[in-house]
């Protein structure tokens, strides 16, 4: 008996293998001869929101479809044209990496394939990748890779699953069904510096704690937390009867990468019986290194850390990831098993089936640690290694050409995150008027050379002071650039200087 075809269901929105396959051809092309064509395009177009939109165009939803090749030859325009180029090698901004091209392959396959990593029965190969590639990175930060973990859009959540975690570990009673406000009055406290990400205010604020329960631990001069200074604070809060939860230290902080002092703030933790979170999301893969910051080995020690694979993994936005020393943890956070899930959760030979719905805020979860563990493969753990260490490597030359050319002024240089100024040669910084000056001049130089499109830093406030940044997340970046970045630095300082001097005598 004949077979009958299958009719195929014809719609706007369906493409014939061979369409398909000639549009990827051409897209992919277009993709490669942009990332070949970068180091000749400017960093950003410097346009204005007007500008941008003007582009864009303001047209109404459109009635009837269009050619699908001329839409992603338009698309390929706007946004290779008309975007802040982050895989440039001079974009020194923000700790935003460079993608690594097998991670924007791996989104391809991801999205075609389309697995929901919510639970293991709808998504298990992918659900299989994902547990495989938390524990790669576990492995790479010398975290317990028996630790549980998932990965999250980036380091606001990632940080929140950890601080969620540990409001349930933590709280004297049950704060999911009570919420976290006690009704004998008791507080839930949280211990920081005022150099941790903002993230934390987020955090807070949607778990239901309230950014009054942050307790600012005193950074030294160097930007780190005391950990003298969170004694008496725990004290203080017990004292008073409230319930000091969790701690947070930085593993690179977002102004200046400094590392607060892990390993004594997690003594402090185990002593107190309070637990102990890190923000590793940019410094924490720096623990890979052999020469890494002594600071970095006792990640370990973490209750939970969260790293962003999308800062010093190299892989395309968005990957963030949280892990938590103790697994149960996160379902005590997060699960819940109504009626019309009706996943499966029987043992095979090598433990139950991961659904990761029961470990994090989301249910319907992309597959996004193909592209994790893609670059990871490509990569391994040398390659890794020496692409980090060289970053740092041309953090720290940016650093020694502050320090050797006298109209710079070098400030901080921490792991790849060097901060800096111009100073005119006959401006003496600490003269009357001077410290308001140089402030006045570095803004506008950081703003002139944001617009240019010749390199891309960002600013730190350090003591009251208004510095540049630059932070190298970069695998294309050189020597040259770096060079070029402090010529440049100069250039644009005694323009300005020559500009804005007269109005200030």
């Amino acid at each position: 008996m004949a077979t009958k075809r299958r009719s195929a269901r014809m719609t706007a929105l369906e493409l014939s293998p061979e369409e398909f396959r000639a549009l990827g051809h051409r897209l992919v092309d277009d993709v490669a001869d942009f990332l070949a064509s970068l180091p000749e395009r400017p960093v950003t177009p410097g346009e204005s929101p007007v500008q941008v939109r003007a582009a864009l165009g303001d047209d109404p939803l459109p009635e009837h479809g269009a050619d699908p090749a001329a839409l992603l030859e338009e698309a390929v325009r706007l946004l290779c044209d008309h975007s802040l180029l982050n895989g440039h090698p001079r974009f020194f901004g923000y700790i935003t990496s460079s993608p690594a091209p097998i991670g924007a392959l791996g989104d391809l396959l991801a999205a075609a394939v389309n697995p929901n990593c919510g639970a293991w029965g709808l998504s298990p190969m992918a659900t299989e990748i994902e547990a495989q590639s938390v524990r790669w990175i576990a492995e790479l930060i010398g975290y317990p890779v028996e630790a549980g973990g998932l990965l999250v859009s980036g380091g606001n959540v990632a940080n929140l699953v950890g601080v969620a975690a540990a409001r349930q570990a933590g709280a004297p009673w049950d704060v999911r069904v009570r919420g976290a406000a006690d009704p004998r009055g008791q507080h839930l406290c949280v211990y920081a510096t005022s150099e941790t990400h903002t993230w934390l205010h987020k955090a807070t604020d949607l778990l239901g704690l309230g950014t009054d329960c942050i307790r600012w631990i005193p950074p030294d001069r160097r930007g780190r937390a005391d950990p003298a200074a969170l004694r008496r604070l725990i004290d203080a809060d017990r004292t008073a009867g409230d319930v000091p939860l969790v701690v947070v230290g930085t593993a690179g902080t977002v102004s200046t990468g400094a590392i607060d002092p892990l390993d004594e703030l997690a003594e402090i933790c185990r002593q107190e019986a309070v637990w102990f979170h890190v923000d590793a999301a940019y410094g924490g893969f720096a623990a890979a290194l052999p020469d890494a910051p002594p600071a970095l080995r006792a990640l370990g020690r973490a209750d939970s850390v969260a790293v962003d694979p999308h800062k010093w993994l190299y892989v395309p936005l968005e990957a963030g990831c949280a892990l938590v020393r103790d697994p149960a943890a996160l379902r005590g956070a997060f699960s819940y098993s109504p009626p019309y899930y009706r996943f499966t959760s029987n043992s095979g030979p090598h433990g139950p089936p991961l659904n990761y719905y029961a470990f994090g805020p989301q249910n319907s979860r992309g597959h996004r640690a193909l592209k994790v563990w893609l670059a990871l493969r490509q990569g391994g753990r040398a390659g890794y290694v020496r692409a980090i260490a060289e970053d740092i490597l041309l953090a720290r030359a940016l650093h020694d050409l502050a320090i050797a050319d006298p109209e710079l002024e070098a400030w901080t240089n921490s792991l790849s995150i060097t901060t800096l100024r111009y100073v005119p040669t006959d401006v003496d910084p600490r003269a009357p008027g001077a410290p308001a000056y140089l402030d006045r001049l570095n803004e506008a130089l950081l703003d002139r050379l944001q617009a240019g499109g010749e390199a891309y830093l960002s600013n730190a406030v350090v003591g009251g002071t208004f510095l540049l940044r630059a932070c190298v997340v970069n695998f294309r970046t050189t020597l040259a650039d770096i060079e070029a970045l402090a010529t440049l630095v100069v250039r644009l300082g005694r323009e300005l200087d020559a500009e804005l001097r007269p109005e200030a005598v």
